[in-house]
């Protein structure tokens, strides 16, 4: 990001002087803007975007370090500040990178601050330049969890010794379950330890051997939290999720923090958000307390992911049609076809499906499956699933505004939600409890019971 516009702002509104030095001694304000950009890894940022190991040599060019300082170095020192403290701000505020840039649909333009005004008037005369920067990070109650976490992470990071937990042994065994002897015990009950998945007042004997009770009570808990069955047996997913270096968590983090900087400033309230790695949705009210939450089916991981983005919900639809999107129907409906002009006949008859034309308005093309063919392939007529009990999106579908023609909905196939991972949709998403999700949004409105809306 280019900075030059806004540094020039910042030094005329002063006459060109110099903010951040007086008497040729850098002030409070800079000094302890250098200590936070120092420290910017607290903030899942890199010190070194920065110049975190410059500011000692700067220092020491200024009083009271150096008696007689250059006013060229006092110069370059506040310009320095200036530039590092704009760019640390933003990043603070919308992330280093351009949600954009990968394909995720957040406006940050409309978030950006006129940093020249922020610098004059709320950080370069404050007594306290923490408190006042702190302002411009997201106020969301999970980027202040996740920092808190990556500030423990980074303290337990500098006390884990990094071993790697060893397969079970023969090679040919498929986990190590409760009672086995496994070489890596005395690793494991470390790590869990350090973590906090084993509580510090539980007893491990000096060299242990065997994983039992309380060990498997720990990888009960180390699995609950990353989202796996808590079968407290290590199979190779446990293994793997366990042998992951605690640097890499702090990693991710990272990257929540720059996803949590993404997010509107202010949000209208409710707020819905679907955790897709998590395969979970949250409803929080304006206290930002959890009003409702339920499991949730994304798309697959590979070809269909479920797009990133934030957007008004506009409406709910119960008894929903189901407009089958042209991309299944040119890659998987096409094809059939193809090798069996009857199936088309039986595919509209069982599954409850209609032909239509673009208007909406249904279509009976008689028995001539070319020319329903050629029609379907050209777009120029389209597939949709009448409303009914095996109707794909279910009893109700929640509709909110984006590129990608994503919604939620309910679903007739329940049996995905018993998986731990849950990537089967082709983008959209499918809600465990989709009543219970209309009844909260509609909470307001005394009309709206659940009874009728199982009803609707």
């Amino acid at each position: 990001m280019d900075y030059a516009n806004d540094v020039a702002k910042f030094y005329e509104s002063n006459g060109y002087s110099l903010w951040w030095v007086r008497a040729m001694e850098p002030t409070a304000q800079a000094r302890q803007i250098i200590a936070l950009l120092q420290r910017a890894d607290r903030k899942g940022l890199s010190p070194e975007d920065y110049d975190g190991s410059r500011w000692r040599a700067r220092l020491d060019k200024l009083k009271p370090a150096i008696r007689s300082p250059l006013e060229e170095d006092a110069a370059k020192f506040a310009l320095a500040l200036t530039v590092c403290a704009m760019r640390y701000i933003s990043d603070l505020h919308i992330g280093r990178v351009n949600p954009t840039r990968v394909a995720f649909e957040f406006d940050v333009q409309s978030k950006k601050y006129d940093l020249a005004e922020l610098l004059q008037h709320h950080v370069a005369r404050a007594n306290d330049v923490a408190t006042a920067l702190a302002n411009v990070e997201p106020s969301y109650p999970g980027y202040r969890r996740t920092i808190q976490a990556l500030q423990t992470y980074l303290e337990l990071a500098g006390k884990d010794d990094g071993e790697q937990l060893p397969p079970p042994a023969p090679a040919s065994k498929k986990a190590i379950v409760s009672g086995d002897c496994y070489s890596g015990v005395p690793r494991l009950a470390r790590l869990l330890r350090l973590l906090g998945d084993l509580p510090a007042d539980v007893t491990i004997p000096p060299d242990p051997v065997v994983y039992e009770a309380p060990l498997v009570e720990g990888v009960r808990s180390f699995q609950r939290r990353h989202g796996r069955d808590p079968s407290g047996r290590i199979d190779r997913q446990t293994l793997a999720d366990l042998n992951v270096p605690l640097s890499r968590r702090i990693q991710q983090m990272q990257w929540t923090l720059k996803r949590w900087r993404w997010l509107p400033a202010e949000c209208p309230t409710p707020i819905i958000v679907v955790n897709i790695p998590e395969f979970q949705l949250r409803g929080y009210d304006k206290h930002f307390s959890v009003g409702v939450t339920m499991k949730v089916v994304v798309g697959r991981s590979y070809g269909h992911k479920t797009p990133v983005f934030s957007s008004t919900m506009s409406g709910i639809v119960f008894r929903p049609y189901w407009q089958v999107p042209q991309s299944i129907v040119r890659s998987e409906m096409i094809p059939l076809l193809r090798k069996d002009p009857a199936y088309l006949l039986a595919y509209l008859t069982i599954g409850n499906f209609e032909l239509t034309d673009s208007q909406g308005n249904a279509v009976n093309t008689g028995n001539d499956t070319g020319k329903t063919l050629d029609q379907l392939r050209a777009g120029k007529l389209l597939i949709r699933q009448k409303p009914g009990p095996n109707n794909a999106l279910g009893l109700v579908k929640f509709v909110f505004a984006n590129s990608y023609n994503v919604y939620m909905h309910d679903t007739p196939v329940i049996g995905s939600f018993a998986e731990s991972r849950r990537d089967f949709s082709h983008g959209c998403i499918r809600l465990e409890k989709p009543v219970d999700l209309a009844a909260w949004v509609l909470r307001d409105d005394p009309g709206w019971t659940t009874d009728r809306i199982r009803r609707r």
